[in-house]
């Protein structure tokens, strides 16, 4: 990372109310002790842990009783972060993030370095670069992808902000971020883009 990076990241950071880089320091520390927290990303509010570590995405799976056998999405904050969790990244990937206008989630084949539960049977993961302040910066400091997954019981609505998230979900999670909380704007999922080795294209969710 050039300096002119860094300056950027640092920039960004401070601009970020206090409450939010307080949560940003909060978080960080429990994700990296395996710890589940509830934030908000560039879409909906989700759950999120360590994707590396196997036990903290089993935890995901129970809160949401939902079946391991269904992947899990996971945030990074660049196109770096991709390469290093993705054994080959189809070119077509580079101008589908360029030109989305929504935050779009791309499943890739040949997924690395993540927690093996995290996985599709067929070993995809399905990754989203962030540009969200909050998401992002959670993402530049941990170092590590996070999973990102709706804070709702599997097969019940996912809630389109923070006064919609079941008691039941805000009970079982380590770490609750403050910021944006209060925010009621009615937010939406990701869409959903499936690549292929030879650069096929499937939209699973629009």
């Amino acid at each position: 990372m050039n300096k002119a990076d860094i300056q950027s990241r640092k920039e960004a950071y401070t601009r970020l109310p206090a409450i939010a880089a307080e949560d940003i320091r909060n978080a960080v520390e429990t994700l990296k002790q395996g710890g589940v927290i509830l934030y908000p990303t560039d879409t909906i509010w989700g759950l999120g842990c360590d994707a590396t570590n196997e036990d903290a995405v089993s935890r995901i799976y129970a809160i949401k009783k939902r079946s391991d056998s269904k992947a899990l999405i996971t945030l990074v904050d660049s196109e770096a972060k991709v390469q290093f969790y993705v054994r080959s990244v189809p070119v077509v990937a580079w101008d589908i993030i360029e030109m989305s206008t929504k935050p779009t989630t791309i499943i890739y084949d040949g997924a690395r370095n993540l927690a093996p539960n995290l996985l599709a049977d067929d070993g995809s993961v399905g990754i989203r670069i962030t540009d969200e302040a909050f998401s992002k910066q959670l993402c530049q400091r941990f170092r590590k992808a996070i999973v990102s997954t709706s804070a709702n019981i599997s097969g019940q609505p996912a809630p389109q902000n923070f006064s919609e998230i079941p008691e039941d979900i805000l009970k079982q999670v380590d770490y609750i971020v403050k910021y944006r909380q209060a925010d009621k704007t009615k937010s939406t999922a990701s869409s959903i883009i499936k690549l292929g080795n030879h650069n096929e294209i499937k939209v699973i969710r629009k």
